[in-house]
């Protein structure tokens, strides 16, 4: 069975990461986990990556697809299993994010109904018609939209507070 990679991170990215702001903090994470995984998931890749590893980088794939082109792109992107069909919500309930886990929920809710189609190929035309046939996501993409800001502040905290869970730190 193949165990969790060594993530490791310089101190010296980190700081300067967190001069340019939250986004950037996180990212030093999250690329260093894809490269660890080859930018691919897959069975082979997966468990390099720890729990909360797996969930700071679900939530870098949530939000860049979601702030891009919502629920209907993150999923048509491949991210659903992903983020639905793993404990994501879960995790973030437990990095204190109880309203953001509620809406991953609900998110979650309308993808189990209709993964089947969610999750079928598609034209761009058919692409751009699933916005209107799933308008169900819109209030929920609206709501992550006002909370984005606070949460990924709020994530870089808790990643800042629990460090030796998302990388080793080495001086560079």
């Amino acid at each position: 069975m193949i165990e969790n990679a060594i993530v490791q991170v310089s101190d010296k990215a980190l700081r300067q990461a967190a001069l340019e702001g939250m986004d950037a903090f996180l990212k030093v994470f999250t690329d260093k986990y894809l490269e660890v995984i080859h930018g691919d998931l897959n069975g082979e890749t997966m468990p390099l990556l720890n729990g909360y590893q797996h969930a700071l980088l679900s939530y870098r794939f949530f939000r860049e697809e979601v702030m891009e082109g919502g629920f209907v792109q993150l999923i048509q992107n491949g991210y659903g299993p992903y983020i639905f069909d793993n404990p994501f919500a879960k995790a973030m309930r437990m990095f204190g994010l109880e309203d953001f886990s509620k809406l991953v929920y609900k998110a979650k809710e309308v993808y189990d109904k209709h993964k089947a189609d969610l999750t079928k190929e598609r034209s761009d035309e058919e692409f751009m018609a699933m916005y209107e046939r799933y308008e169900a996501f819109d209030d929920l993409e609206d709501t992550y939209i006002e909370m984005e800001e606070e949460l990924t502040g709020r994530i870089a905290v808790y990643v800042d507070e629990h460090l030796d869970e998302f990388a080793e730190v080495i001086e560079k």
